[in-house]
């Protein structure tokens, strides 16, 4: 099925619903908030009501707009269409029994990894942003881009590109801030908020998080990790662990940077970030994962030590 079909059929399931449910992965990113909260204005605005559900996010993106209608749970247990945006497996969305009770489903993705999972699937795997595919979506159907749609989309745009600073922003990137400058979207403001504004309790872990780092493989690698104790000392609230992957990687001759948080007594969650030439997201679906070539996650079983030496072992295999 080509693309413009593709957005054909996802324009007819979306009239034909009567209850629509939009979901995203587990610990959203700012894409993935502002992604579902950017879909929502404009079904909102083409008449059609729809629940954002999303059990946990950061703090820091309550200054978007629609995020005070986002939703923990629902009373509807079997929506006529659930859209999932910017997640690349099933297993990694968050409430995903909306998603499989719904009559019909759509997948709206940026992820190279994308199973294609939904009865539809529109993917680009060359856009950096899940947000910068709506952009394009919403032009095909010739939907007004509202200044509150920009601000959730110049969100995921800033944040999926760290501020314009990594591989894969193309020049339609900058022709769409262009545009959505001009529609009154603050765009120093959300990356202000978004990229340069940290909670006390994110503060607090990155000291532990740079006190614990270790250089290997001749600094090609850091390693660092937080367990749940430190995230209860600190208080931490859901999100106040993002950004903290980055920090190995503005470190001098590192190719890769891995941060591991603990999810329970045996597992933790794992980010992988990468300069140049390794690609995590195939290191990743190792364990069951995925991502970008540059920026992926898994889930691994064990503990602190034993997590590190089965994602080294699948690192030694590729650094140069």
């Amino acid at each position: 099925m080509g693309l413009n079909m593709t957005l054909d059929e996802i324009l007819i399931e979306i009239r034909k619903a009567e209850t629509i449910v939009i979901l995203t992965h587990e610990s959203p990113d700012g894409d993935a908030i502002g992604s579902s909260l950017a879909v929502k204005i404009m079904l909102d605005n083409i008449g059609k009501k729809a629940d954002v559900i999303i059990p946990e996010y950061s703090r820091l993106f309550n200054f978007l707009p629609k995020v005070d209608e986002i939703k923990e749970e629902s009373d509807i247990s079997n929506y006529d269409l659930a859209i999932a945006v910017d997640c690349a497996t099933l297993k990694r969305l968050a409430k995903s029994k909306y998603f499989e009770n719904a009559k019909k489903t759509i997948v709206i993705d940026h992820h190279g990894s994308n199973t294609m999972y939904g009865d539809l699937n529109y993917v680009n795997p060359v856009s950096p942003a899940c947000c910068e595919v709506l952009v394009g979506m919403f032009d095909y159907y010739g939907s007004n881009l509202t200044k509150d749609a920009g601000i959730c989309i110049m969100t995921g745009i800033v944040t999926d590109t760290g501020g314009f600073q990594y591989n894969g922003i193309t020049p339609e990137t900058f022709e769409f801030t262009a545009e959505l400058i001009r529609k009154g979207v603050d765009v120093p403001d959300i990356y202000k908020r978004t990229l340069r504004t940290k909670t006390k309790s994110n503060f607090e872990l990155t000291k532990k998080v740079m006190d614990r780092m270790e250089l290997l493989e001749d600094g090609k690698v850091t390693f660092t990790y937080i367990n749940s104790q430190d995230e209860i000392e600190v208080g931490a609230e859901p999100g106040d662990h993002e950004g903290l992957v980055e920090i190995g990687r503005e470190i001098e001759g590192v190719e890769v940077s891995i941060f591991i948080r603990q999810k329970d007594e045996n597992s933790y969650k794992v980010s992988l970030r990468s300069t140049s030439y390794v690609n995590v997201s195939d290191i990743c679906l190792m364990f069951g994962g995925g991502g970008h070539p540059r920026a992926a996650g898994a889930l691994i079983q064990g503990n602190v030590e034993q997590v590190k030496e089965k994602i080294m072992n699948e690192l030694r295999k590729v650094l140069k």
